[in-house]
C-alpha cells in the first residue's frame, strides 16, 4: 500500500472521526441541557439517541480500520491479531443494520399511508446488513492468506534446516 494511499485514507479517516464526535457532542448536548428547539417529542428523543449509538458503530468501525491500515503499513496485517479488528468492523456494521431497522420501526407509524417508504427503508437494512457478510467474506479470505502464510513460513524453516 503506497504511503500517498495510507496518508490520504488517515485523512479521510480523521475528518470522519471528528465529524462524527462534534456531531454525537453537539446531540449530546441537546439532549441533556433541554435546549431542545422541539420540544424533546419522544420519537425525535430516540432519533437522537439512535443516531448517538449509530455514529459509535462508525467510529468503531473507523477506529478497526485505522488499526488495520498500520498493520498493512508494518506488513503484520497477515496475522492473527487483525482478525481482532475484522470482526470489530463486521459487529459495527451489524450494529449500524439493527439501528437502521430501529428507525424504520420508528418511522413505520407516520408512514400509514404511504408504507413504501418502510418497506424501502428495510431494504436499505437488508443491505446494509448484505455489507456485513461481504466483509465476512473478506475475513475468511484472510484467515485462507494467513493459513498460507503460517505455511510458507514452516516451509520456509524445514527448507533452512535442510540447507
Amino acid at each position: 500500500m503506497g504511503q500517498l494511499a495510507v496518508r490520504a485514507l488517515r485523512a479521510v479517516l480523521v475528518v470522519v472521526l471528528a465529524g462524527t464526535v462534534f456531531v454525537q457532542a453537539s446531540m449530546m448536548w441537546v439532549l441533556v441541557s433541554g435546549s431542545d428547539p422541539e420540544d424533546g417529542s419522544l420519537p425525535l428523543t430516540a432519533l437522537r439517541v439512535i443516531t448517538i449509538l449509530g455514529m459509535v458503530s462508525a467510529q468503531v468501525a473507523l477506529v478497526s480500520v485505522w488499526r488495520l491500515v498500520t498493520m498493512v503499513r508494518r506488513g503484520t496485517v497477515f496475522s492473527h491479531a487483525a482478525f481482532r479488528y475484522v470482526d470489530a468492523v463486521i459487529g459495527a456494521i451489524v450494529a449500524a443494520a439493527l439501528l437502521w431497522f430501529a428507525v424504520t420501526a420508528l418511522n413505520a407509524p407516520g408512514q400509514r399511508a404511504d408504507p413504501g417508504v418502510t418497506v424501502i427503508m428495510g431494504g436499505v437494512g437488508v443491505g446494509i446488513l448484505g455489507v456485513a457478510l461481504i466483509v465476512l467474506v473478506l475475513r475468511m479470505l484472510l484467515a485462507q492468506a494467513v493459513a498460507r502464510d503460517v505455511e510458507a513460513a514452516q516451509m520456509q524453516a524445514e527448507l533452512d534446516e535442510v540447507i
